[in-house]
């Protein structure tokens, strides 16, 4: 058992509590909700700082909370520097290069999805549906998240994952067929709200480890460890050297932006002359909640053999027994509370944006005799049907996980985004470029990635488990140089 009957007790009554208000605001966003439209970017433009707390919530998911910390508590300063310093960085630049020419281009084509706006920039159905296939890759984040909810509410319940996991399946998926956009950003504007007090929380809980100074905390680790405080961690298969730490984040964080649930966010707002202020709310958020992976180094300390009353913990069950352990059941309550919302609001981004694709820019164009069903409707089934695939896949990463479920979700996620970037950066700052070069580069950097990483191919492939991140940082500039070939090729045939 992880948790006491009273902390137990807490976090039901949290959990009827919080579904409660989710309910209440998905009935407020269903009155509103009366086309495939109004599910993808909502009925009416939404205020910037609603939106900012929005992407916010959705950019930092379960991923950043709750398992990204366990990196941290195998493998130490040089995840910190990885994760909590470079990757973030080049995120917030990326955004604010992409964004508003995105949300202008957005709304001059009225894109509801991330595959239209490629396909109407390119003038190419075939690529709307190139990509919409290419989205299938995010139900990889899907259950990356579904395990990481799985993990904090069975601990604090001392429930077996399966039936967590299907509860949490059923209400999430559930409520999502009907609010969509309208829903969904009051839903994380709370999200992000809670996820900010929580997460200065959760820095704040190791200040005890710092009774003797930062030097006091770095000797505790290095007792533990002295690969811990190592800016490089040989022992990793993701931080053993600036190449993996800094270069591939760098690329990474870069082209992370160009997913469906973050860069379409712009287009929920009122007007371009909001976009300032959007950004500056989201960025501020992140800020802290990045900070959030030096938990890992708390948890560590709290559990120097990775071990609770000797039995061994997984990777991505350490911050949850973490908060477990270190927090009463007042508090924990709220933490607990936080780490949903971090999840949740990712979850709900990625089931509203990924349906839309698949209903929309897959279904509909391939089957023409599904027309005969309404929008919404068919939107419905696709959330029922991703349901049902993300909780086998996410029960399977349960029992039987290759390290980390962070693995199995950025094979599939960067391949996404490493196929985006191209297309996004290309459309939006490029005029006349050939559709052709466009899914020649994107071809490329999915080909390259899987064939890099199964391949196993370079010298940072030749573990039992592999970085992706390697893979996808390579694949992502070969894309781009051979894009850039292309392009420039064809403008001297003209």
């Amino acid at each position: 058992m992880f948790a006491s009957e009273t902390w137990s007790l807490y976090v039901t009554l949290l959990l009827v509590f919080y579904s409660l208000v989710i309910i209440f605001f998905v009935v407020r966003g269903m009155r509103k909700t009366k086309n495939i439209d109004d599910f993808a970017i909502g009925s009416n433009g939404f205020p910037a700082w609603a939106v900012g707390l929005s992407l916010a919530a959705s950019m930092t998911s379960a991923a950043t909370f709750i398992i990204n910390p366990g990196f941290i508590a195998l493998y130490g300063f040089a995840g910190i520097i990885s994760f909590g310093v470079v990757m973030p960085i080049a995120i917030f630049a990326s955004l604010i290069f992409f964004t508003k020419a995105f949300q202008k281009h957005g709304s001059t084509v009225k894109a509801l999805t991330m595959a239209q706006w490629i396909g109407k920039r390119y003038d190419s159905k075939g690529l709307t549906i190139f990509f919409a296939f290419l989205s299938l890759l995010l139900i990889t984040f899907i259950v990356l998240i579904c395990v990481g909810l799985t993990q904090i509410i069975s601990k604090s319940l001392n429930l077996e994952p399966f039936y967590v996991l299907l509860g949490l399946v059923i209400f999430v998926f559930g409520y999502m067929m009907f609010g969509g956009a309208n829903s969904m950003v009051y839903t994380n504007t709370i999200q992000a709200v809670l996820m900010f007090i929580v997460a200065l929380i959760l820095i704040l809980s190791g200040v005890e480890y710092f009774n003797h100074g930062i030097e006091g905390f770095i000797n505790t680790l290095k007792d533990i460890d002295p690969q811990l405080v190592k800016t490089t961690n040989e022992k990793s298969f993701l931080f053993r050297d600036y190449f993996e730490i800094i270069a591939c984040q760098i690329v990474i964080g870069i082209a992370i932006v160009c997913q469906p649930h973050i860069i379409t966010k712009s287009l929920f707002l009122k007007d371009a002359k909001s976009v300032n202020k959007y950004l500056f709310v989201a960025i501020s958020c992140m800020t802290v909640f990045f900070l959030v992976v030096f938990v890992g180094l708390y948890a560590r300390i709290t559990f120097p053999d990775l071990a609770i009353e000797g039995v061994p913990l997984k990777m991505d069950e350490l911050v949850s027994a973490y908060v477990v352990k270190t927090f009463s059941a007042g508090v924990g309550v709220l933490i607990v509370a936080g780490l949903i919302s971090a999840g949740l609001s990712t979850l709900e981004g990625l089931i509203q944006s990924l349906s839309t694709t698949i209903s929309t820019d897959l279904i509909t164009p391939l089957f023409p005799s599904v027309k005969k069903i309404s929008s919404v409707a068919l939107n419905k089934i696709v959330i029922i049907l991703l349901a049902i695939v993300s909780f086998w896949l996410s029960y399977d990463q349960i029992i039987n996980p290759n390290v980390s479920v962070a693995i199995f979700a950025q094979n599939g996620v960067y391949a996404y985004f490493a196929a985006a970037f191209v297309p996004v950066l290309f459309g939006i700052y490029f005029k006349k470029v050939s559709k052709n070069a466009v899914f020649i580069a994107s071809f490329s950097a999915v080909a390259l990635h899987f064939i890099i990483y199964y391949g196993r191919i370079t010298s940072y492939m030749q573990e039992p488990v592999n970085n992706p991140g390697v893979s996808a940082a390579i694949a992502i500039v070969a894309s781009f140089i051979i894009g850039n070939l292309l392009y420039l090729f064809s403008k001297k045939k003209v």
